[in-house]
């Protein structure tokens, strides 16, 4: 078998077409475009990229983006008094807070201060308890990438065996949620997953495969089920490449869907983060 390639770009191409309809849709009724402020306390490189494909993808859907660079000496008083800020001023849609941010802020207090109608990486607590409810209409922007993903690949998730290898805040856990709210039969495996050797017994169960990890030729490409669709989030530079969690070649001949790294999940999620904005503007209606 030969894995049809789930590519990023074009995916999130046609999801941008939807959103662009969306604001043109709704334009008259708020007078204004959708804005969203970027919040960077400091300057880390790793983020450097990400903001760029904001700024990029921003401007291609007509969103007005604005990025405020604190220094990165700033106390968390004066971190708290502009996220306040911005949750009052009417003209501001849509907050994000780039990660990672100086040892001395704490992110999750940041984020939490962030209005849930606000919230453009949909990690506050109320959204994030929307998703268990099911009601949700913001979510963790790679989360939503991953099920987008899966989407497009065509595979009805009723009752599939559904394995994310790994817990964080914003890929693991939202994700999980997404996917039994969708009647997968859903496993998560983490380090202790590893740590104890069952790994691989999990991941030869997945009919549908997420790995979220950032460790290459962590997942390898023999345990991959036939037929399965593999989603690889992890983003990993092993020399001059880039690489995902999944040993790609071997997994590719046994999936029935992949996707690329880079160039898979990537492009998805900061469209699935102008998709939070234009439904946090949509609100004003």
């Amino acid at each position: 078998m030969s894995a049809r390639l789930l590519e990023g770009r074009a995916i999130a191409e046609a999801i941008r077409t939807k959103l662009k309809a969306q604001i043109g849709s709704v334009a008259s009724s708020i007078v204004r475009p959708p804005k969203l402020v970027a919040v960077q306390i400091g300057e880390d490189a790793s983020s450097a990229v990400y903001l760029r494909s904001q700024t990029k993808t921003a401007e291609a859907l007509g969103i007005g983006y604005e990025l405020r660079t604190l220094p990165e000496t700033i106390a968390q008083p004066e971190a708290d008094l502009l996220v306040e800020a911005l949750n009052n001023d009417p003209t501001v849609d849509a907050v994000i807070l780039q990660l990672p941010v100086p040892k001395q802020i704490d992110a999750k207090r940041l984020i939490g201060l962030i209005m849930p109608q606000k919230d453009a990486e949909g990690m506050h607590p109320s959204n994030i308890g929307r998703i268990v409810l099911g009601t949700w209409t913001i979510a963790p922007c790679t989360a939503s990438a991953c099920m987008a993903l899966i989407e497009t690949s065509g595979v009805d998730l009723y009752g599939k065996e559904a394995v994310v290898v790994g817990h964080s805040e914003i890929v693991g856990k939202p994700l999980a949620m997404m996917l039994l709210n969708a009647f997968a039969t859903t496993t998560v495996c983490h380090i202790a997953t590893g740590e104890r050797g069952l790994l691989a017994e999990h991941v030869k169960r997945a009919e549908v495969l997420v790995s979220a990890v950032g460790k290459p030729g962590l997942i390898k490409g023999a345990w991959v089920k036939e037929g399965a669709v593999v989603i690889d989030v992890g983003i990993n530079k092993v020399g001059d490449r880039i690489v995902g969690d999944v040993e790609f070649d071997e997994a590719a001949r046994r999936a029935s869907c992949i996707t690329p790294v880079p160039g898979g999940v990537g492009p998805v999620t900061v469209t699935m983060l102008m998709k939070n904005v234009v439904e946090a503007w949509k609100e004003k209606r």
